[in-house]
């Protein structure tokens, strides 16, 4: 059971990153050229938002049962095991509540440059807090 969502949690980090990248970049420069909000936009920005959440599930579905975590205490001497137990969940947690804060504040406005500034700003921010806090040695290693 832990293997196999270790391997979700690790396979749907690419799409979540990729969807999550593309949202960011179609946003600024949505922004940026003053063009029309539109249908497309929405969904890749949504696609974005649901698979963060379905990383965060299974993020803390695998917080609870890795050998990784350990106490905090212990783990606060160990570089790799803070990352583990403090630094990857709370800085992807702030990440995914940035992107969840766009989201929200997306759908009460009406003009397509606030909606584009609102993806452009949070998707953003969770995107680099998100990639700030990947175990890169593990992951592409």
């Amino acid at each position: 059971m832990y293997n196999i969502i270790k391997q979700a949690h690790s396979g749907i980090a690419y799409l979540a990153l990729i969807l999550l990248a593309v949202a960011a970049i179609s946003a600024i420069i949505g922004y940026a050229s003053k063009r029309e909000f539109k249908e497309s936009d929405r969904k890749i920005a949504l696609f974005a938002l649901i698979f963060t959440h379905i990383q965060l599930v299974l993020g803390l579905i695998l917080y609870f049962v890795s050998p990784m975590v350990v106490s905090l205490g212990s783990a606060m001497k160990d570089p790799m095991m803070r990352l583990y137990a403090l630094e990857h969940p709370l800085i992807n947690i702030i990440g995914i509540v940035l992107i969840t804060i766009g989201w929200s504040k997306h759908k009460r406005v009406v003009e397509s440059d606030k909606k584009f500034k609102f993806f452009a700003i949070f998707y953003t921010l969770g995107l680099i807090l998100i990639l700030s806090r990947i175990p890169w040695g593990i992951w592409l290693g």
